[in-house]
């Protein structure tokens, strides 16, 4: 199970504090899900509930539909067949019948006050509403009203390359395409920008030779909670796995600022 990511640069300026808290601290804001739903066979059936939503709500054509673009780019880096992205268009824009799924986004306080965004695709809200309220309860947490705590949480679209550039030349690279700010990661880099550049900036990275592997919208916490104490750190990590366990769920973001693993 991959951690919480690091804590994430506003900007340029702000480069010298994110070089010193290093690439661990980026695992304190957001759970990277890719390698558990590996093992798990669940990443083609995530993949496909968000095409199948951008088909639904902007039509079956990705050249006029940024969400859709993106899923299947996404789709196509777990390397999800061609056909099986066809069909989950085809259900989107009710071409072929299935299962109707919606967007909702869940709110809350977890174990030791962090806050906690779930970002959730359904066929079912009541469901998924009442399993989401329960495991609030169990760990110590309660589900919140809208904007209970998005209010302290910024929407930025996140754009993960591998690269063996320098972050330097990387920079200068994204910069130029619109981006915001660049992390450095083990694999790559993370290319940080605003959510009505991300397609933009996606396909200018791409353009430039980089090798685009994700792109996604994220919610950056504006305020960190440190959570030290032993117990409540498994407290919470059990807690935000049981979240990723949820069929359901597709991203879970907080505000945890959490001591590095080792």
């Amino acid at each position: 199970m991959t951690r919480l990511w690091q804590n994430f640069r506003r900007a340029a300026d702000h480069r010298s504090f994110a070089a010193m808290a290093g690439h661990s601290k980026w695992a304190n804001i957001k759970r990277r899900k890719a390698v558990v739903d590996a093992k798990r066979g669940k990443l083609f059936t995530k993949a496909s509930k968000e095409i199948i939503v951008a088909a639904r709500l902007g039509g079956g054509d990705p050249d006029g539909n940024a969400r859709l673009r993106m899923a299947i780019e996404n789709a196509r880096a777990v390397s999800m067949p061609v056909d099986t992205i066809k069909r989950a268009i085809l259900r989107g824009t009710g071409e072929l019948e299935g299962t109707t799924y919606e967007d909702v986004t869940y709110e809350g306080y977890g174990p030791g006050g962090v806050a906690i965004i779930v970002v959730c695709t359904t066929d079912h809200r009541n469901r998924t509403t009442q399993e989401l309220r329960a495991s609030f309860s169990k760990y110590s947490g309660n589900l919140g009203e809208t904007n209970s705590v998005s209010w302290n949480f910024t929407r930025r679209g996140e754009i993960r390359i591998e690269t063996t550039k320098t972050e330097d030349e990387l920079l200068l690279t994204a910069l130029d395409v619109g981006a915001e700010d660049v992390v450095m990661i083990d694999d790559g880099a993370l290319v940080f920008c605003s959510v009505d550049t991300l397609g933009t900036v996606g396909n200018g990275l791409a353009s430039a030779g980089l090798n685009v592997r994700e792109q996604r919208i994220v919610f950056e916490p504006g305020t960190m909670v440190s959570v030290s104490d032993a117990d409540s750190i498994r407290l919470l990590e059990k807690f935000l796995d049981v979240l990723d366990d949820y069929d359901d769920v597709q991203e879970v973001f907080h505000n945890a600022d959490l001591p590095d693993e080792d």
